[in-house]
């Protein structure tokens, strides 16, 4: 007779023994990088999104509505966290955490319909007649509480045609206005009254002269920073002067952005690499330092070709590069390597020049994760690695202090032993690496 009493052998896609997690564990690596419904290399949207709402009732509810409000506000995720929110009002011991986690995780207007959108995404039939089906109590709670948050100009920008309207949400949740003032604004909105804001979208979509209107609205600092290093290519090609743009570069605020975003701007502009690359260190200046000396492990595999998201031309080894490019120059003592097939040690630099050492450094093949971590010497360092976990080999556990960056949603990782584990990218992961030590 077959012995079924066995314990089910995880492996990675790329045929590594992985490690088995908790419930909790799971839904961090499946929430943190989840651009929401979009493939990824080994996976797709669907799968991920699905894996997320299974595990959503195996984790305490407090610690479900903690998750979510990391992703939204360090992780800077839009649609998961309203995934999450969702799921969380399905199931009866998790939905009196809804209203308050739904205030917190909505910080734009638009993601007040996109809730709705995800609420009745599953239903059957024609949108119309899914607008019908019932809105939970918690969820109308937590979108009037969060509808009070925007002011005209907010409600005005985001005041967008599709299948849910803003002024949907105010019919479904029957939100009251704190004064006669507000009042006031949300009779506009449904009548369709709100003056149009000004922002970049609308005056380059009403039909003005482009090069007129970015000129502008750099003159008038209406172009936030992602702003304009999203629209530098366009700025361009309508002939904004170059010193023009060099100058909003230079007078831009920088503390909230990340090197990747740099790295990223610069694949459209390569001329400004010199403007983008000052302005990187900016953003740099002043940050808390890095103790000690660090050893980096950056995964240049295949897989990390792989774009963030369908509407973004930044790959994860782009955001990977970032990190490599802020640990450089907060560190005290840092060495870079890469790992696909071999390990390579990337020359001392810094900037774009780093990430250009990274991405050419070897040919970009397998994950030989294990054999990379075997090969660099860890005594007496802090080894840091970048990676999508997805190995072909087995990854013993760390000699020293050793952090397991993950930068995708896949289900399973490696690793023996004492990693400690961190899921997603933004600038809180060296924030979060310091303070840990210093405690």
């Amino acid at each position: 007779m077959a012995t079924i009493n066995k314990t089910r052998s995880v492996r990675t896609h790329e045929g590594a023994k992985a490690r088995a997690f908790t419930p909790e564990q799971a839904l961090k690596r499946a929430l943190m990088n989840c651009m929401l419904w979009e493939d990824q290399f080994y996976e797709d949207g669907v799968a991920i999104g699905e894996r997320i709402g299974a595990l959503v009732p195996k984790v305490a509810p407090e610690t479900v509505a903690a998750m979510a409000i990391e992703a939204r506000e360090d992780m800077k995720l839009r649609h998961a966290p309203l995934l999450i929110v969702r799921e969380m009002a399905r199931h009866e011991t998790h939905r009196g955490f809804v209203a308050d986690t739904l205030e917190r995780v909505i910080q734009r207007p638009d993601e007040l319909t996109e809730f709705l959108a995800i609420y009745w995404a599953d239903a059957l039939g024609p949108m119309q007649q899914r607008k019908k089906a019932a809105v939970s109590a918690q969820a109308k709670k937590g979108l009037a509480r969060a509808f009070a948050k925007f002011d005209a100009y907010q409600l005005a920008k985001y005041d967008r045609d599709g299948a849910v309207r803003l002024r949907d949400v105010l019919f479904i949740t029957h939100a009251k206005p704190k004064d006669e003032a507000q009042e006031k604004v949300w009779k506009q909105l449904v009548d369709g009254a709100l003056s149009p804001p000004d922002t970049w979208e609308v005056a380059l979509s009403g039909g003005a002269d482009k090069k007129a209107a970015f000129e502008r609205l750099i003159a008038d600092k209406k172009l936030g920073a992602l702003a304009l290093l999203r629209n530098l290519r366009n700025m361009q090609l309508a002939g904004v002067p170059k010193q023009t743009i060099g100058k909003a570069l230079d007078e831009m605020r920088t503390d909230r952005v990340l090197p990747y975003r740099f790295i990223a701007a610069a694949q459209h502009a390569p001329d400004l690499e010199p403007e983008l690359e000052h302005a990187m260190f900016r953003s740099i200046e002043g940050h808390a330092k890095l103790k000690g000396k660090t050893r980096l492990l950056v995964d240049v595999s295949g897989s990390m070709d792989s774009m963030i998201s369908a509407r973004s031309t930044m790959r994860r080894l782009d955001a990977a590069c970032g990190l490599a490019v802020l640990a450089r120059e907060i560190g005290e003592d840092v060495e870079v390597f890469t790992f696909s097939n071999h390990v390579k040690k990337v020359p001392s630099r810094r900037g774009f020049a780093l990430r250009d050492a990274i991405v050419q450094s070897q040919p970009h093949m397998g994950t030989e994760l294990g054999k990379a971590i075997r090969e660099v010497d860890q005594k007496g360092v802090r080894l840091i690695v970048f990676t999508d976990e997805q190995s072909h080999d087995r990854v013993d556990a760390p000699k020293g202090v050793g952090y397991m960056v993950n930068v995708a949603s896949y289900q399973h990782g490696v690793g023996e032993g004492d990693w400690r584990r961190v899921d997603g990218f933004s600038e809180k992961i060296l924030d979060w690496i310091i303070a840990s030590e210093s405690a």
